[in-house]
């Protein structure tokens, strides 16, 4: 026989005219059609239902393990995926370089170059400290299809000409005295160097000095490690 009475979660209650007993609605405490708020289950049925009110938790139960089980892994699965999304799309520009008519246009080097932005200026020290480094990353890659161009800020002609004579700068340098090309990519003070990868997106944003050490691990995941094939033994 049924229990006469019902303690803890359950609770006796009457079934409404219009239903029959045998077609209560178990499905996560809902009793004649009608919704119960909250993620636990609440039934309220009558006694004779007690059975089926048994199956419908140990249905829940399955669904709950089978979250348990799935829910780590989605997570993992979005901890991986987050890294991989897309780096921002590096703004298209034109410059003139210093000292000559040649024009570079920002959108000839997608999907055939690696560029490296400098931002910096001929009054700026560690600019001035970086620039033999700079200078070496520089002839050490541009084989390998990486660009560097420096972008002399809040500079004049001459004085970013002088800064190319000392510094011995075998790179191309442009000018940008009111900060127009810097701003859009983010400028905050110099020195600051921006990589972009070969889908023209920004693979990197440096701000600060002894950047410079850090560029020939980052190129060479853009471009990849040196072939060592011919290398004596």
């Amino acid at each position: 026989m049924p229990p006469r009475h019902l303690h803890g979660r359950l609770d006796v209650v009457g079934v409404a005219r219009h239903h029959d007993a045998d077609r209560l609605d178990l499905i996560h405490g809902r009793v004649g059609g009608v919704q119960q708020a909250g993620d636990r289950i609440e039934p309220h049925v009558a006694g004779d239902d007690l059975a089926k009110f048994v199956l419908e938790v140990v249905h829940a139960g399955y669904y709950t393990l089978v979250v348990a089980r799935v829910l780590p892994a989605l997570l993992l699965l979005l901890c991986v995926v987050a890294p991989l999304a897309a780096a921002p799309a590096a703004p298209g520009f034109t410059v003139r370089l210093l000292g000559s008519q040649r024009v570079l246009d920002s959108r000839d080097l997608i999907g055939k170059k690696v560029l490296v932005l400098r931002f910096q200026a001929s009054w700026c020290k560690p600019c001035v400290k970086e620039s033999a480094a700079l200078a070496r990353v520089a002839a050490r890659y541009r084989a390998r299809g990486v660009e560097i161009l420096a972008i002399h800020v809040q500079d004049t002609a001459v004085d970013a000409q002088r800064f190319v004579l000392e510094q011995k700068v075998a790179y191309p340098v442009a000018l940008d005295p009111r900060l127009t090309l810097a701003n859009r990519f983010g400028f905050k003070g110099t020195p600051y160097t921006v990589v972009v990868d070969r889908r023209g997106e920004m693979a990197a944003q440096l701000h600060g000095e002894s950047v410079v050490r850090r560029l020939p691990r980052l190129l060479d995941s853009l471009v990849g490690t040196p072939s060592v094939a011919g290398a004596s033994p």
